[in-house]
């Protein structure tokens, strides 16, 4: 059953392609751990959120592909590509104090620590050594800060920002 609008949704990948013949659906996830995403079920998927029961899954090669129990066939597989996978966030692990879920940070506001607004999250990037926070600067632009203690001098939930040592102009 669908979550209740009271319930927030993640997003954990999207189906990208096919795989075979039987119904499986190659999977981009989002998820540190690329398979991670086939611990959860049910999937829900597309902007009406129809819950999908993951049967079967696993890595191959760099990607992950899984077997939904309501698709028999290539075709019925064709149909979900470009899907989002989403789950309810209350089915997330718990995270340690100082942790947390990249969903839960994109959308907040992020200022410099003399209180220069620089932007809003739109996404985040790894990339191996640090990740980055990408930051919509309102006037068609983007600021790529690292998400780092260094960087980040601290999150503040209830105000929906972020400080950040950065400037505007770095």
């Amino acid at each position: 059953m669908p979550a209740s609008e009271a319930e927030e949704w993640v997003v954990l990948g999207r189906v990208s392609g096919i795989y075979g013949v039987r119904g499986m659906v190659k999977v981009f996830s989002f998820t540190e751990s690329r398979d991670s995403i086939l611990d959860y079920s049910p999937w829900y998927l597309g902007p009406d959120r129809r819950p999908w029961v993951l049967e079967d899954g696993r890595m191959q090669g760099e990607g992950v592909v899984a077997k939904l129990a309501q698709v028999e066939d290539r075709e019925q597989a064709r149909a979900l590509i470009g899907q989002e996978i989403a789950v309810i966030r209350a089915n997330l692990p718990e995270l340690a104090a100082g942790e947390f879920y990249w969903s839960t940070l994109t959308g907040l506001r992020v200022l410099n620590r003399e209180g220069i607004v620089l932007g809003t999250v739109s996404a985040f990037l790894e990339t191996g050594a640090n990740d980055v926070m990408v930051v919509d600067d309102g006037k068609g632009g983007e600021l790529l800060i690292p998400w780092s203690a260094e960087a980040s001098a601290g999150v503040d939930l209830p105000a929906g920002q972020i400080v950040v040592d950065w400037q505007a102009d770095w």
